[in-house]
C-alpha cells in the first residue's frame, strides 16, 4: 500500500444530559445552528450543528449520557477523507486491521465507515457525498462496489426523498441560516 489517504479531524459528538439545554449553550455562545435533529437510532434524540456553510456538522450532540456511567460520554470522533476512493482504501486497510464492530453507513449526504477503538470509543471515517438530505439517515453500504455503482445507488436512493438537495444549494441556505443566528450581529 501506498499509504493511507489524509483523514482530518472533522468533528466530534457527544452524549449529554440536557439535550435542548446543550443545543442552546452551543447556538448562543458559539453562534452554531441546527443543520438537522431528530430521533437517534440509539435512542434519545440527536441534533447536528454547525458554524461552517460547507459542513453539514461540526457537533453532534445526542442525549443518553447518564451519572452513572453506563452511557460513554463520547459519542464518535470523526476524520474527513477528500473521495469515496480513499473511504474504499482505509475500508480495506480496516478489514485487514481487525477493527471491532466496523458498520460502513450510506447517510446521503456522507458515506461514512463506524468502528471502535482498543478502549470502545466511537470513530467515524467519512466524505461527503454531492447531496443533502434531512438527517438524522442511514442504510448500509457495501464499500466493496465501485466507487462509480456507489454514487449511482446513492443517487437514486437520496432522490426518493423531499429533502434531497445539491449540496451547493443546501449549503447556500445554511449560510444564509448562519449569518442570521450570528449573535454578534444582533
Amino acid at each position: 500500500m501506498a499509504g493511507l489517504p489524509r483523514a482530518q479531524l472533522a468533528h466530534f459528538g457527544f452524549h449529554v444530559r440536557d439535550f435542548e439545554g446543550m443545543v442552546e449553550f452551543y447556538s448562543k455562545v458559539l453562534g452554531m445552528v441546527v443543520t438537522d435533529s431528530g430521533d437517534y437510532y440509539m435512542g434519545g434524540k440527536i441534533a447536528f450543528m454547525s458554524r461552517d456553510p460547507t459542513e453539514h456538522h461540526q457537533l453532534v450532540v445526542a442525549s443518553g449520557r447518564t451519572d452513572d456511567g453506563s452511557f460513554k460520554v463520547i459519542n464518535q470522533i470523526s476524520f474527513k477523507v477528500e473521495s469515496l476512493e480513499d473511504l474504499r482504501t482505509y475500508y480495506a486497510w480496516l478489514v485487514t486491521q481487525n477493527v471491532n464492530e466496523m458498520n460502513p453507513r450510506n447517510h446521503g449526504n456522507a458515506w461514512s465507515i463506524y468502528f471502535r477503538d482498543p478502549e470502545g470509543n466511537r470513530v467515524e471515517i467519512y466524505t461527503s457525498t454531492p447531496w443533502y438530505v434531512a438527517q438524522p439517515f442511514g442504510e448500509p453500504l457495501d464499500l466493496s462496489e465501485s466507487a462509480d455503482t456507489i454514487r449511482s445507488k446513492t443517487e437514486a436512493l437520496v432522490q426518493k426523498y423531499p429533502t434531497m438537495t445539491k449540496i451547493e444549494d443546501w449549503s447556500g441556505k445554511l449560510e444564509e441560516k448562519i449569518r442570521a443566528s450570528d449573535p454578534l450581529q444582533h
